[in-house]
This record gives C-alpha cells, sequence and structure tokens, in this order.
C-alpha cells in the first residue's frame, strides 16, 4: 500500500511539473500529440508558443506538408515549411500550430483530409484556439491540400497561405491524384474555385522558376479570383526561386502582419 501511494504521488508531481513547464514557458515548443481517424492512429505535432501569448484565445495556423514529408513518424513533416522557420522563432511566434501528416501515398485532396481536420479540431479545443482566427497554409502537395481543405469547410478559415501549389495537374501525367478534388470535373476548376472562395481573404505564393509545379497554376488562380471579385486575392512571385518558395515566403514579415489581422467573418 504504502508503494503504490509514493508511486501515486510521483505520478502527480511528474503531471504537475509538466503543466506547470507548459503554462510557464518563456519560449514556444513542439509537442507530439496523435489523433484516431477511422480507427487507426496518426501522429501530429502541435507548436505551441510562449506562456506570455497565451492569456487569450490563441490564432491557430494548420500547416500541409509537401510531398516528400509524408509518412507516420509524426515528426518529418515538421523539418520543411514552417517548422524550420518556428525552430528560429521559438520566442516570438505567437500562434499556435498544427501539423498533421499525411501518410505514404496519399494526397491532402483525398484520403488524408480528415486526419488535418481532426488534428486541428483536437488541438484547438486542448490548447484553447479561436476558432475566428484559423488559418491554413500548405507547401506543393500541401499547397494543392490548402484549396482543397479550404472547398470543403469554406466558411472554417479565416485565410488562406498557400504555397508553390495549385488547383489542376494538366501540366504533367505523373500524379494525376493531386488535382483539387472539389471542382475536378467542372468546366473552369480554377474559375469554380474561385467563385466558392471568393469571400475568403487569400495570399498565393510561388518561384517564377519552379520546375516541380509551374507558377502558371498559382499565376491562373490569382487571375480567377480576382475575375470572381474577391475580397482580398493577393499574389507574391519570387522571380528567381525554384520549387523551394516556402522558406521565402515564411520569412516575409508583412504576410504575417495581414494574417493575423484576419478574423473569420470580417
Amino acid at each position: 500500500m504504502r508503494y503504490r501511494t509514493f508511486a501515486f504521488l510521483a505520478l502527480l508531481l511528474i503531471l504537475m511539473t509538466a503543466c506547470q513547464t507548459t503554462s510557464t514557458a518563456s519560449t514556444g515548443e513542439f509537442v507530439a500529440r496523435e489523433v484516431t481517424v477511422d480507427g487507426t492512429v496518426r501522429r501530429y505535432q502541435v507548436f505551441v508558443p510562449a506562456s506570455r501569448f497565451r492569456k487569450d484565445k490563441l490564432p491557430v495556423v494548420l500547416f500541409l506538408n509537401g510531398s516528400g514529408e509524408r509518412g507516420s513518424d509524426g515528426v518529418k513533416q515538421t523539418m520543411a515549411g514552417l517548422g524550420p522557420y518556428l525552430r528560429q522563432h521559438t520566442d516570438d511566434f505567437p500562434a499556435l500550430v498544427v501539423f498533421p501528416q499525411a501518410p505514404e501515398d496519399t494526397e491532402w485532396t483525398e484520403d488524408a483530409g480528415p486526419i488535418a481536420f481532426a488534428a486541428l479540431d483536437a488541438a484547438v479545443e486542448e490548447f484553447k484556439g479561436d476558432p475566428d482566427r484559423v488559418y491554413l497554409t500548405g507547401i506543393s502537395m500541401g499547397g494543392y491540400g490548402t484549396w482543397e481543405l479550404a472547398l470543403q469547410q469554406p466558411t472554417r478559415f479565416a485565410a488562406l497561405v498557400p504555397v508553390c501549389g495549385g488547383i489542376t495537374v494538366d501540366w504533367t501525367e505523373a500524379r494525376p491524384t493531386m488535382n483539387v478534388h472539389s471542382v475536378a470535373g467542372t468546366a473552369d476548376p480554377f474559375a469554380a474555385a474561385a467563385q466558392r472562395l471568393k469571400d475568403v481573404p487569400v495570399w498565393i505564393f510561388h518561384g517564377g522558376k519552379d520546375e516541380a509545379v509551374p507558377p502558371a497554376q498559382s499565376r491562373r488562380m490569382d487571375a480567377a479570383l480576382k475575375a470572381a471579385g474577391a475580397r482580398d486575392a493577393r499574389y507574391t512571385e519570387f522571380p528567381d526561386a525554384n520549387h523551394n518558395s516556402w522558406d521565402a515566403t515564411y520569412a516575409h514579415a508583412p504576410m504575417w502582419d495581414w494574417l493575423f489581422a484576419q478574423h473569420r467573418g470580417k
């Protein structure tokens, strides 16, 4: 009995210490989490900002990884795109960031979408995220996924930042599954997507020398949004960037100022 009492008190002390560390952290940190989707456990990561930012409900960024970061380890999706930027800004990044991971041989535009939404829902609840300040961004395959998930839940996100993504894959036969399924089969998928998302603020980024996903994908979507009378549609093309336009995007301070000023419904 004495041993069990001691073990219980030791466990309680560990839990109290962990809670105290999380609540008083002077810098942001990545924490590992799991969520069960259709009976399968999926690992994901959450960046939790420093304690001084956690006095009110937190803005939330949902990040979708590219093809090279697919898997089941629950870590690789933080190694390209937004993750490295956060590791350089653990002291001053003010938002919660959710990093689901698309499994191998899946697309964010197909079977992996429910994993992203489940991780987002769990993180918003656990870490007191602000449902009116949820932002969606992704790179490459995740850029395609940004359009897809926004089309699936067009009133969910306060703003979108797709990076080197697109809507169709009519420029290649190598990856037909990556196209945005919500508008596939329409006469003009770009116009159809723009019409449905014209009320959601969007800032698109692409590299002018991208050899993996042609910048024409983002140029066409930007033109479609403007033709649809989009409330706030922006496009930045880095003329000398190849497929990796994400480092420049996430280092672009005006983008963050703009993003965190967006509120759903305003």
